[in-house]
This record gives structure tokens, C-alpha cells and sequence, in this order.
């Protein structure tokens, strides 16, 4: 999923001046699980603005809601005719669907979207993905090196790894070593006398933004106008 933390209050406040109506905009899915902007954190946001607003004389009207997913259209119909400022308390994709679904409405973050991971513990999130576009976790016993070893090395581990962690802190476990030991208990360690050749950047972010597009999603006549068929 997404990860994502609350922006300082501070921060958010300072975005909203010559604003008059304001839309807190939580969303249910990954900011949600992540403790982030889900309804809960989306409500305390509102309160804290309306607050504001209140001790300052701003006179705004403050509101909060929250959707499914801020990241599909299909969820977000009540917005249709808002024009006023929406404070996202969604990732960066749902904030971005917001402001192309409202184009006279001003978005704001409510929060900063950091990477894609998976929760550890109770309020804590590891990053496990970097969104490559080139996935090569079949040949590291399912574990990615480039989010989680700090200098994304396809083959290690490095010299500075000891102890099975890593150089860069004593609180980040070495990627490589988990990788030997997984290889280890999966009976593969054949597997790192393969050379991963340098990663191929392009699907990543080479040419732009990324668009993927699921040929089975669609159409039968799409289908064979996307293959080049009559």
C-alpha cells in the first residue's frame, strides 16, 4: 500500500489563506491503514481548522469527508461542483484525481506521501517497493534490494554490512543478508551466483509518467485495435 504521514498543522494552516470554504477529504484505503488520512484522522484535521479559523476571525466553513478511494473517480461524485479548497488527506495520486475532477477547486496536501510498503507493528510502515517498473524479487527470495537495501544493490551485500545490518543505521537491517538467509532456508542459494545485470530504468521513468493499460479491460474492438488487428 501507500505510505503517507500528516503534515504539520502548521504547514497546512499556512496553505489556506484566502480560502472561504474548506473540505477536509479523507480517504478510506491507504492513508487510512497507515493512521494517516482516514475518517478518524480526517475529522481531527476539520476540528483543528474550524478551530483556527475560530480564534483567528478567518471565518471559513469548514467540513470534512471521507471516501472509499480518493483515486477513482467513481468515489468521488459529491465533489463534482465544489469549488473551494480541498485539504487531501489522500496520497499524492488521490490528490492529483481531485483537482483533475474539480478544476476550479484548490488542493491542497494534508499529508506527504513517502513510498509503497507494508505495516510492521502498530503504527509502523517499511518501505518494500520502488515502483521499478523491472521486477527481479524471483531471483532475491521474493525481497526487493532496490527499496530496501540503502544503495539499491542488485548484487550484494556491500562491505559495510555487518552483522546482518546495514552501514547506513543500526536500526536498518541489511536487505542482502535477509536475501542470503531466505535464499538459504528456501534451498537456493544458487541464485546469487547469477549476476544481476544493471537495472533496466526504463520502465520506470524514462519517457515520463507511466501509463499501464490491461488489454483485457477492455473492449473486444479496443482489444484488436491495441494489437494493430483489422
Amino acid at each position: 500500500m501507500i505510505i503517507a504521514e500528516r503534515k504539520p498543522l502548521p504547514e497546512v494552516l499556512g496553505m489556506l489563506d484566502g480560502s472561504n470554504e474548506i473540505l477536509v477529504l479523507g480517504c478510506r484505503s491507504c492513508t487510512a491503514i497507515c493512521l494517516a488520512g482516514g475518517e478518524k484522522e480526517s475529522k481531527a484535521v476539520c476540528e483543528a481548522i474550524a478551530l483556527h479559523s475560530e480564534l483567528k476571525g478567518k471565518g471559513w466553513k469548514v467540513d470534512t469527508l471521507t471516501v472509499e478511494r480518493a483515486c477513482e473517480n467513481e468515489f468521488l461524485t459529491p465533489l463534482y461542483e465544489f469549488k473551494g479548497t480541498v485539504v487531501s488527506m489522500a496520497c499524492g495520486v488521490g490528490a492529483q484525481v481531485v483537482q483533475d475532477l474539480c478544476p476550479e477547486a484548490i488542493v491542497v496536501p494534508g499529508v506527504n506521501t513517502s513510498n509503497m510498503g507494508a505495516p510492521e507493528g502498530m503504527g509502523v510502515f517499511a518501505e518494500k517497493c520502488a515502483g521499478c517498473g523491472d521486477c527481479i524479487i524471483h531471483l532475491t527470495a521474493g525481497i526487493c534490494p532496490i527499496a530496501r537495501c540503502a544503495k539499491s544493490l542488485l548484487n550484494g551485500p556491500c562491505g559495510g554490512s555487518q552483522n546482518g545490518l546495514c552501514e547506513v543505521s543500526k536500526d536498518t537491517p541489511c536487505a542482502w543478508d535477509q536475501i542470503v538467509k531466505a535464499l538459504e532456508r528456501q534451498g537456493r542459494l544458487d541464485l546469487l551466483n547469477i549476476n544481476i545485470p544493471p537495472k533496466d530504468w526504463r520502465p520506470s521513468r524514462n519517457g515520463g509518467p507511466r501509463r499501464i493499460v490491461n488489454q483485457e479491460a477492455l473492449p473486444g474492438s479496443a482489444q484488436k485495435e491495441w494489437r494493430g488487428e483489422k
